[in-house]
């Protein structure tokens, strides 16, 4: 395991060829877990198409490489990167929404993220506020940490929001994704949107 813990503090990701090398997690990774790889349809893709329809509303980014993609894309006084607390966006997100109901109140999280927090999307679809719209992106891993894969890639996380009262998309590339950001703009919410991206090819500039 210190072998594991080295290659994380040089910041390698653990790809399927290392962690064979070293032994470990081999049942868990080939029991259906991908390890993803670059492609085009990215994080920082995904936000800067989502940021055309945003406007000034606030947004509420989840820990991790998705603020850093969101503050180097479009940073602005209204965005609020939640650093240091896994999983908490989608519930600092309620609360803003529902002492902000006539501003559109956008979260961006991640499968990590929520997966830490399922127990929020409950709350969010009990509480059923009309100005929230819920955007997980969703690569199969915490990329942030060095590409563990998550269980995203068996759950479909979009189905729990469906039965939690949201209203629940799944899209897969950037059409898909530019015309369920023109429907919603006259549905009200909850609206959960999950978004499947791909590996990031690049890293976004911390958040300062």
């Amino acid at each position: 395991m210190s072998q594991v813990r080295e290659l994380l503090t040089e910041k390698h990701e653990l790809s399927l060829e290392m962690i064979k090398n070293l032994g470990i997690g081999i049942d868990i990774i080939e029991a259906g877990f991908p390890i993803a790889s670059p492609g085009d349809f990215e994080a920082v893709k995904a936000i800067s198409k989502i940021l055309e329809h945003t406007g000034e509303n606030p947004i509420i980014s989840a820990n991790g490489f998705i603020s850093r993609d969101l503050f180097g894309v479009g940073d602005k006084n209204s965005n609020f990167y939640m650093i240091g607390s896994m999983g908490l966006a989608s519930s600092i997100s309620l609360g803003v929404a529902l002492e902000n109901p006539k501003k559109r109140i956008f979260v961006f999280d991640g499968d990590g993220n929520i997966l830490m927090n399922l127990g929020s999307l409950a709350t969010i679809g009990s509480n059923s506020p009309k100005n929230l719209v819920h955007i997980v992106f969703d690569n199969n891993k915490h990329e942030s940490t060095g590409g563990q894969p998550t269980n995203s890639s068996l759950i479909h996380l979009e189905q729990i929001a469906k039965v939690s009262r949201y209203k629940a998309f799944r899209i897969k590339n950037i059409s898909e994704l530019e015309k369920i950001l023109k429907k919603i703009k006259n549905l009200k919410g909850p609206i959960f949107i999950l978004v499947k991206i791909d590996k990031s090819k690049s890293l976004s500039n911390r958040v300062d």
